[in-house]
């Protein structure tokens, strides 16, 4: 009964992904079988954390990621929890190895989220360490599946994948982060002053990260290659967007791709890698 109550709390994280990022949900659906749920895991167990930090306002929200912390910390040693989130992201760390500085990193994140409302450069590179290369590199354990060298190979490309996409985000949420949480996290930025230059500057570092990124996601094993670059397609997709927008048009409104436009992009990237130029 152990492996139904396992199957039961992957099919939680699956649903959260499914919910919570459409785009996510439909590249995770493109890795190889045994890759899906490793990574579904992964992103459940982020997405919770998350949802502490950003949208619990009326409830205490340092407690809560407490509890949550120690919580996951328990499962992974105990290899179990009642909670489904937490029994299948244990269930990846175990399986996978999952170093658990890499944990550590992300919960930090979290925690700065709690409080902090600017970032000078080198708080700057903590968040995106913790908040979004360390959870790529979680997910590079799931697709190089023990081969250390390879992870050695791909560890700056996979970090710089996880940077690209947290930083469209926050180009992407500058509206939200500014109305509901009063938090930016670009150093040097400001709300009431958010210049062409400055946003010039960001798009240059964030071109930079997709550049790195591609690179590796052509070295990655076959069987997570495509879906990992249908989530780069996307999200590259989604940064030009932005990139052809005003900046006082990204503080006004939240940037969305349309659903026909990633099935467009989802049709692309399958030619390409039908004709093995992926």
């Amino acid at each position: 009964m152990l492996e139904l109550f396992n199957t039961v709390s992957e099919n939680c994280s699956r649903i959260v992904a499914e919910k919570y990022s459409s785009s996510f949900y439909s590249a995770i659906r493109l890795l190889h079988k045994d890759m899906k749920a490793p990574v579904y895991n992964i992103y459940g167990f982020v997405r919770f954390a998350d949802e502490i930090v950003d949208t619990f306002h009326e409830f205490d929200k340092d407690g809560l990621l407490r509890q949550f912390k120690n919580a996951t910390y328990e499962a992974i040693e105990d290899r179990i929890s009642l909670n489904p989130i937490l029994n299948s992201f244990q269930l990846t760390v175990n399986e996978y190895k999952i170093d658990r500085h890499l944990i550590d990193a992300f919960f930090r994140s979290m925690e700065l989220d709690l409080s902090k409302k600017k970032y000078n450069r080198e708080e700057y590179g903590e968040y995106i360490y913790g908040s979004a290369e360390a959870v790529g590199l979680m997910c590079l354990y799931v697709f190089t599946k023990g081969d250390k060298n390879l992870y050695r190979q791909l560890e700056r490309q996979a970090k710089a994948l996880g940077a690209a996409f947290q930083k469209v985000n926050f180009l992407r949420d500058l509206k939200e982060d500014n109305n509901e949480l009063s938090r930016m996290y670009f150093p040097g930025c400001d709300f009431s002053n958010f210049l062409e230059k400055d946003k010039k500057q960001i798009e240059d570092d964030i071109e930079n990260d997709f550049r790195v990124a591609y690179g590796g996601i052509l070295k990655l094993p076959s069987r997570a290659r495509f879906g990992v670059y249908v989530a780069y397609k996307y999200y590259y997709s989604l940064f030009k967007k932005i990139k052809r927008m005003h900046p006082c048009l990204i503080l006004q409104r939240r940037v969305r791709i349309p659903d026909h436009h990633k099935l467009m992009i989802l049709a692309r990237a399958g030619v390409k890698h039908q004709l093995k130029l992926i």
